[in-house]
């Protein structure tokens, strides 16, 4: 049997940084994980850690300071006002700034709520938040481990992607206001530095509680969740219970699509450590509380399902009045904009005709951009979109001597175990070309020496 270490994310209260951050730190992660990461920002912020009550539960509350000052715009509606008038407290709730975007230089003032009812609201303009480039700037010039500032700008990047599609606007073009204040930043990126610091095989998480009622942004109410988090949250269960207040934020939701974790329910394991990390909020009779369950699974199927599984995006339609050559254009322009693979399907559509059945997957973050270029440079007036799972191979490379000089291996490992091993095809072809023989003959001999080589290793 293989042991894993694997995390669980119980979400019935739904999800948001701080509550994340909280439940890595009651789970075990040392606190100076958190501050390093912080500090290595070089914001001038810092973290304040207690212990609170939540309907009778003890757990963990992080609080991010800026120049030693609660941070304002919380980045998570845990720490929302309540909209008095004209609507319910029970179902309305108001972010004092909310997640919002602008497009770049184009000045824009806010109507802020008064200190009091005996005071007229006044208005005053307030600066545009940080850009994605400048956010992805910021944490790569930090002193923290590369994956930590991957999934940090993993996380970043998405909720920009979502941002952008909504808004419609190029998502390098737009401000995060909210999501770009000091406490959102430090939220993502210290939460990163704890995951990586657990060293999870595989993350799960329960569908998650969204909450309900109506959610209060600068440009409209809008029911919750929110539009930036509903849009996270696409092909994710989601549902609704118990109160009718916003349970998962786009920061949240952002740093959970980055982790991608197998949704479902809590998969066979033996339980080490338990945090809870308490959201703002403290409603009465419902726990408010994010849940982190951390141990070992000594399952043989889990040893399969690690940290390779991830969702792709898939794009998809079908055309029967498009050039081939344009298709060609189509499929390489695709990939230079990231796309991770393009399919051109030969495929009978109404009427007999013969058509082709074009398919992209991609990365979400880069869905916007490949959804422009189909619908400009094709013929379709509509996209199918879909979230599926794959399972990738771990890739790494090994040189090889035969007598038609070295030749690459591409080697394709899961969980430790070797499963594919293959020659590269343009060195077979150049050595071919080289020699004035077969390719064929180039692939043979250096999968023998392959073999020779490594079955000498697991000699030794």
């Amino acid at each position: 049997m293989v042991s894993m270490r694997i995390a669980y994310l119980d979400c019935f209260a739904g999800i948001s940084g701080d509550m994340f951050l909280g439940a890595l730190l009651d789970a075990g992660v040392p606190p100076q994980v958190l501050h390093d990461a912080t500090a290595a920002l070089n914001l001038n912020a810092s973290l304040k850690i207690e212990t609170v009550d939540r309907s009778g539960i003890s757990c963990t509350k992080v609080h991010v300071l800026e120049a030693g000052a609660l941070a304002e715009g919380d980045g998570h509606s845990h720490h929302t006002q309540t909209h008095q008038d004209p609507m319910s407290d029970a179902q309305y709730t108001r972010q004092p700034k909310t997640q919002h975007l602008h497009k770049t230089g184009h000045a824009h003032t806010h109507d802020h709520e008064p200190h009091t009812h005996d005071h007229e609201p006044h208005e005053h303009p307030h600066t545009h938040g940080r850009s994605l480039s400048t956010i992805r700037t910021l944490i790569k010039a930090t002193s923290l481990a590369e994956p930590v500032k991957q999934t940090a700008i993993r996380a970043f990047e998405l909720l920009g992607a979502s941002e952008a599609k909504i808004h419609n606007v190029p998502v390098e073009e737009i401000h995060f206001h909210e999501v770009g204040a000091v406490d959102a930043i430090v939220d993502i990126v210290a939460v990163s530095a704890g995951i990586h610091h657990l060293q999870i095989g595989t993350w799960y998480c329960s569908p998650l509680n969204v909450g309900g009622g109506m959610v209060v942004c600068a440009h409209g109410t809008f029911p919750v969740p929110a539009p930036a988090t509903a849009d996270l949250l696409r092909g994710i269960p989601t549902y609704s219970a118990h109160v009718q207040k916003e349970l998962v934020t786009p920061t949240g939701a952002a740093l959970l699509r980055a982790l991608d974790p197998i949704v479902g329910e809590q998969p066979s394991m033996k339980v080490e450590q338990i945090g809870y990390g308490a959201g703002t909020r403290n409603p009465k009779d419902f726990p408010n509380v994010l849940r982190l369950s951390v141990g070992e699974s000594d399952e043989q199927q889990h040893k399969y399902q690690h940290d390779s599984s991830q969702s792709v995006t898939v794009l998809e339609t079908a055309l029967d009045d498009l050039s081939p050559q344009v298709l060609a254009y189509v499929t390489e322009a695709a990939l230079s904009k990231g796309a991770l693979d393009v399919m051109l399907t030969p495929v009978i559509m109404k009427k007999g005709r013969p058509g082709t059945l074009l398919t992209v997957l991609c990365n979400e973050a880069d869905r916007a951009a490949l959804e422009k270029l189909i619908l400009s440079e094709t013929s379709t007036l509509g996209i199918r979109v879909r979230h599926d799972r794959r399972v990738c191979l771990d890739r790494s490379f090994a040189s090889v001597k035969t007598e038609y000089g070295d030749i690459r291996m591409k080697i394709g490992s899961l969980a430790g175990d070797e499963l594919n091993a293959a020659p590269e095809f343009e060195d077979c072809r150049s050595a071919a070309q080289q020699h004035n023989v077969p390719v064929k003959q180039v692939q043979q001999a250096a999968v023998v020496a392959y073999r020779q080589t490594h079955n000498n290793g697991k000699a030794s």
